[in-house]
C-alpha cells in the first residue's frame, strides 16, 4: 500500500500488517487513537537524534487533545522508517515510495504494549498547543469581487483563500452568516467570533464613506475565518472544511446538512459525558481569576489599539500634507510673474523658481513613502491588535452565554423540579385521583432525565471554557510579534524616508548659495 492510498482510505485489509500490529499494541483500550505521551516513548526507543525526533513530531501532531489519529500514526511509522534508513523524515520522500510504505525497526509489537497506559485525566483538559504551530495550521485570505450592475452595486462578493487546503472558493456575506449561525450552534461551548454588521449599503461602490465600510468588513470577514481555521477544535471540522472548500452554489444548504449530521459538540464529543471527571476542583476559582486577568488584557490592548490607530493616521496625514506641499512648490514655481522695478532680488526670484521646479518631485516622493508607512501600520500592527481583540472579545461573549445560558438554564430546571416535587408530595397526601398522581410522576421522571442532561451539559460548558481560556493565553505571545511589527514598519518608514531626505538636502544647500552668490557649505 502506497502513503498516498493510506492517506487516502485507511483500508485494514491494505494497511501493512506489521503497521496494524503496532498500532494494535500502543493504542487505547478504549479507543483507536494512540496518546501523544505513548508515541513520544516510542519514538525515543528508536534512538533516533532529538532533531529528526523532533521533526517527526511535527509533521504529525495536528490535534490538540494530545492524541494522534490512526491515520497520524501510520504516518508516523512511516517517517520512523525512512528516518532509520538515514533519509529526511518529510511527507515528500514519502510520496517517492509507489510500490509499499518502508517497514520501521521497533521489535516485536506484543513488546510495545508496556508502552501503553491509559489517558491520564488532566491530558483530556490539557492543549498541547503553543503560538507557532497553531498560527502554522492554516492562513486565509479574504478578497473583494465587486459585481455591478450599472453604476449601482448589485452586491459584494468574496473570494476566500485557504492556504491549508490551497485552492479558492467564492462566498457572499449570507454564506458566512449561515455559517457562523451553525458554527455557533455546532460549538456553543467556544470562542466562536462575531461577524462585522451587514449594513445594507445605500451608496454606490466609489462613495468614500461606503467603501471605507466594505473594506472594513472584509478585514473583520478575513480576521473571523482565520481566527476559526486556526482553533484546534474548528479547523479539524467538517463545517470549516466545506465553508473553505465547496465550490457549488448551495454551500448553505451544505454547512445545514453538515450539521444535521453531526449535532452539537456535546453530542460528539466523547468527553461530553464524563467532563465533571476533568475538572478541578477549584475550577469555579480558576475560572473567576482567568476571566478578570482577559478583561485587564482585553482593556489594555482596546488602548494600544487607539494609539496604533492614531499613529497610523498621522503617518497618512503626513503623507497628504507632504505632497501638498510639493505641489505648492510646484504652483510657486510655476509663476511667471515679474517682481516690480522696486525689488532688488529679480534675477534671484527668477533663478529660485526655476530651481524649485524638481523639488516638487522629490516630495511627491516622500508622500508616497509615507502613504506606505501608514499602511504598513494599518497592515501589520493594527490589524493584528484588532484580531487579538476579536479573539479576546469573543472569549467575553463566550463567559455570557455560560452564565446566561446554561448556568441559567439549569437553575430554571431545578426550580421547576422542586415545583412538581411539592406539587406531587400534595396530590399524594390529598388522595388525588391515581391517574393526575400517574401524570405527575410521569412528568417528574422527565423532568429528571432533562435535569440530568442540563448538569452534564453545565460541566462539559466548563470543561471547554476551561481549554478556551488555554487557547487565549496560548495567543498572549502575540504581544510579540505585533511589538517586533511595529519596530519593523517604524525602522523601514524612517530609513526609506531618511534616504529622500539626505538626497534633498544638497539640493537645498546647492539652492541656497548659487541664491547668495556663495559656495555651499560642506
Amino acid at each position: 500500500m502506497t502513503v498516498r492510498a493510506m492517506a487516502e482510505e485507511i483500508n485494514e485489509g491494505s494497511v501493512p500488517a506489521y503497521y496494524r500490529e503496532v498500532h494494535e499494541a500502543v493504542c487505547c483500550q478504549n479507543d483507536e487513537k494512540v496518546q501523544v505521551e505513548v508515541f513520544q516513548r516510542l519514538l525515543e526507543s528508536t534512538k533516533l537524534s532529538k532533531a529528526v525526533q523532533t521533526q517527526i513530531a511535527e509533521n504529525v501532531y495536528t490535534a490538540a487533545d494530545g492524541f494522534l489519529s490512526k491515520l497520524a500514526f501510520y504516518k508516523a511509522l512511516a517517517l520512523i522508517a525512512v528516518a532509520q534508513q538515514g533519509k529526511q523524515p518529510s511527507p515528500k520522500v514519502l510520496e517517492s515510495y509507489i510500490q509499499e510504505v518502508p517497514k520501521p525497526q521497533l521489535g516485536e509489537p506484543c513488546e510495545l504494549r508496556t508502552l501503553r497506559m491509559q489517558p491520564a485525566q488532566r491530558d483530556a483538559l490539557t492543549l498541547s498547543l503553543d503560538l507557532d504551530r497553531l498560527l502554522k495550521r492554516d492562513a486565509v485570505k479574504v478578497e473583494l469581487i465587486p459585481e455591478k450592475k450599472g453604476l449601482f452595486l448589485k452586491h459584494v462578493e468574496y473570494m476566500i483563500t485557504s492556504l491549508r487546503y490551497k485552492m479558492s472558493v467564492y462566498r457572499r456575506y449570507s454564506d458566512f452568516d449561515v455559517f457562523h449561525e451553525i458554527l455557533l450552534q455546532r460549538f456553543a461551548y467556544r470562542v466562536v467570533p462575531s461577524l462585522p454588521p451587514k449594513r445594507m449599503l445605500k451608496g454606490v461602490l466609489m462613495s468614500f464613506s461606503e467603501r471605507d465600510f466594505i473594506e472594513a468588513r472584509r478585514r473583520a470577514l478575513g480576521r473571523f475565518l482565520n481566527l476559526v481555521a486556526l482553533h484546534p477544535f474548528f479547523s479539524e471540522d467538517e463545517l470549516v472544511k466545506t465553508f473553505l472548500t465547496f465550490s457549488g452554489s448551495d454551500v448553505q444548504i451544505r454547512l445545514r446538512d453538515a450539521y444535521k449530521k453531526t449535532g452539537d459538540e456535546f453530542i460528539t464529543n466523547r468527553y461530553a459525558t464524563v467532563a465533571k471527571e476533568f475538572l478541578p476542583a477549584d475550577i469555579q476559582v480558576q475560572f473567576t481569576v482567568s476571566r478578570e486577568l482577559i478583561k485587564n488584557i482585553y482593556n489594555n490592548f482596546t488602548k494600544l489599539r487607539e494609539h496604533a490607530e492614531r499613529i497610523a493616521e498621522r503617518s497618512k496625514g503626513n503623507a497628504n500634507d507632504l505632497l501638498m506641499f510639493g505641489r505648492e512648490i510646484s504652483t510657486l514655481s510655476s509663476d511667471t510673474s515679474s517682481l516690480p522695478s522696486l525689488a532688488s532680488s529679480q534675477s534671484t526670484w527668477s533663478r529660485l523658481c526655476h530651481s524649485l521646479k524638481s523639488l516638487s518631485v522629490e516630495f511627491a516622493v516622500l508622500s508616497d513613502k509615507a502613504a506606505q508607512q501608514g499602511r504598513r501600520e494599518d497592515d501589520d500592527v493594527v490589524e493584528q491588535l484588532n484580531l487579538f481583540l476579536d479573539l479576546l472579545q469573543s472569549y467575553k461573549d463566550l463567559c455570557e452565554r455560560h452564565e446566561k445560558g446554561v448556568l441559567h438554564e439549569h437553575q430554571r430546571a431545578l426550580h421547576k423540579y422542586g415545583v412538581m416535587r411539592r406539587q406531587m408530595m400534595t396530590n399524594t397526601v390529598q388522595s388525588k385521583e391515581h391517574v393526575l398522581v400517574e401524570q405527575l410522576e410521569s412528568r417528574i421522571v422527565q423532568q429528571e432525565n432533562a435535569l440530568q442532561t442540563m448538569e452534564l451539559r453545565n460541566y462539559f460548558s466548563l470543561f471547554c471554557l476551561h481549554q478556551e481560556t488555554q487557547l487565549i493565553f496560548t495567543y498572549l505571545p502575540i504581544t510579540a510579534h505585533i511589538l517586533r511589527a511595529f519596530v519593523d514598519s517604524q525602522v523601514q518608514g524612517h530609513r526609506e524616508m531618511g534616504t529622500v531626505w539626505n538626497e534633498l538636502q544638497p539640493k537645498f544647500r546647492s539652492l541656497l548659495s548659487e541664491n547668495n552668490g556663495s559656495k555651499p557649505a560642506l
